[in-house]
């Protein structure tokens, strides 16, 4: 694991405990630090905290200043985090309930009022059926009772319908964001036809090999946000690639 977001992960971790104590039961890493593919520049460092019951107001308004207190020691997309209820994770319910959810897109917000994010921010998140398979397949246990002990397996067609979700408007949306949109096409691709649980990176190199036909844009994407190098894309490109790969994956 990269050093410094090791690091990172020990404060985060010590000062959750030192807020919800034996109501914590674990703490789980997922994203591109297990997958190996942690880039600094590009990533951010994605871990689910699980609960017995939910943290009252006051404890979530701590919580929420632990991270914005650990943003400036995080890489450029900063960190992301949801507070889970154990029996969620037992039991699996999809779409699943969240008690708490931070990223550094609500940081702003969170710092302006903390309370009133906090109350704003309520409800079920589809994403969470897909952190909790990555947690599954290659997630680290970072603190707490281990993973095996604490999450159940979340059904095909409920992982399947979260990863499409953060693709459903692709089409419209691939030309503002190239590299995030065509690695995720080509990782929901691979799950569908192969069953395998990719990272964005793995993802690219899956589609370099199975769909030649796209081959030369999957590897501008692929070495953009791998290597860090800028290039351009043809936005007709893009949405022909997009329109494709929808097809396939709804077929």
């Amino acid at each position: 694991m990269d050093k410094n977001a090791e690091k990172l992960l020990k404060y985060i971790t010590d000062d959750f405990y030192s807020v919800l104590g034996d109501n914590l039961v674990g703490i789980y890493l997922h994203g591109s630090l297990v997958f190996g593919c942690f880039n600094p520049a590009v990533s951010d460092i994605d871990f689910i905290a699980v609960v017995e019951k939910e943290p009252d107001e006051m404890e979530k308004y701590r919580l929420i200043h632990i991270l914005l207190k650990h943003e400036k020691h995080a890489p450029a997309k900063g960190l992301e985090m949801s507070v889970v209820l154990a029996i969620h994770c037992r039991k699996f319910v999809y779409p699943t309930p969240y008690c708490l959810h931070y990223s550094a897109a609500h940081g702003e917000k969170y710092l302006n009022d903390t309370i009133g994010h906090i109350r704003l921010l309520q409800g079920t998140d589809r994403d969470l059926a897909a952190h909790f398979t990555v947690i599954n397949h290659t997630g680290i246990t970072l603190w707490g009772k281990d993973k095996t002990e604490v999450f159940s397996p979340v059904p095909d067609s409920d992982y399947m319908d979260s990863i499409i979700f953060d693709i459903e408007n692709c089409v419209e949306e691939i030309a503002d964001n190239p590299v995030y949109l065509t690695l995720n096409l080509c990782r929901v691709l691979a799950y569908k036809k192969e069953k395998a649980v990719l990272s964005k990176a793995d993802g690219g190199l899956w589609g370099i090999k199975n769909l030649p036909q796209y081959e030369k844009l999957i590897k501008t994407a692929y070495k953009q946000y791998t290597e860090n190098i800028t290039a351009d894309f043809s936005e007709c490109n893009l949405m022909e690639f997009a329109e494709y790969m929808i097809k396939e994956i709804n077929t």
